[in-house]
């Protein structure tokens, strides 16, 4: 058995620090109001981002939480190449998942993070 890679997860807004590791922005859209130069992006998985229309559906909703986990790990399952190249990401050691949202407990980082640990059927 493999041991999982270390997957840290922080607001994009927050500062680049060299203990992020490989910085990884997990979202569909670029974050309002920030440049390339600020965000230090390492790589941009958009192409596994919840669809907008599970975005629009989801909109934060504590309530949604479980099903917004439930409905993007069934989109997730339906991105095979998409999750190789974000496993392949993995294998650089520390990474830090990156997302926009306010909300910092409920958000599709958190959810991406549970589903390639296992958690949601990633494994």
């Amino acid at each position: 058995m493999t041991t999982a890679p270390a997957i840290q997860i922080k607001r994009v807004y927050e500062p680049a620090e060299d203990s992020d590791g490989r910085r990884i922005l997990v979202d569909r859209l670029w974050p309002r109001g920030l440049s390339k130069e600020v965000a230090r992006i390492d790589y941009w998985a958009r192409d596994i981002a919840p669809s907008n229309e599970l975005r629009r559906w989801y909109q934060h909703d504590p309530d949604k939480w479980a099903e917004f986990r439930l409905r993007y790990a069934v989109e997730l399952g339906g991105m095979a190449e998409g999750v190789a190249q974000l496993r392949a990401q993995l294998r650089a050691g520390i990474v830090t998942f990156l997302y926009s949202s306010k909300e910092q407990q409920l958000n599709n980082a958190v959810a991406l993070k549970a589903y390639l640990e296992g958690e949601d059927g990633g494994e």
